[in-house]
């Protein structure tokens, strides 16, 4: 299943690698990922699959909550499909 996984918060090294490498340890793979910089804030949009994931969604949602709070930063998750339905205009 693929999902869209979104950090915002303000700017400081190792946000990239903290989230990147708690996908590592649950066997998330990485599709695509996009970042930007506003003034201070950073934003980071990542499609990921979660097929070979270690873990259940709701825990890989969590375990990414986690990693967040740690980073001072705020990390979500979603389904692709309502993600996608949500942006729909």
């Amino acid at each position: 299943m693929k999902a869209i996984i979104t950090v915002l918060g303000n700017d400081k090294v190792g946000i990239i690698a903290g989230v990147s490498n708690t996908l590592k340890d649950l066997n998330v793979n990485i599709i695509d990922i996009t970042q930007t910089l506003f003034d201070n804030t950073f934003a980071m949009f990542m499609k990921v699959d979660t097929k070979n994931a270690t873990e259940e969604f709701s825990v890989l949602v969590s375990k990414l909550h986690e990693c967040g709070e740690k980073l001072g930063v705020s990390v979500t998750m979603q389904h692709e499909d309502i993600f996608n339905s949500m942006h729909k205009i």
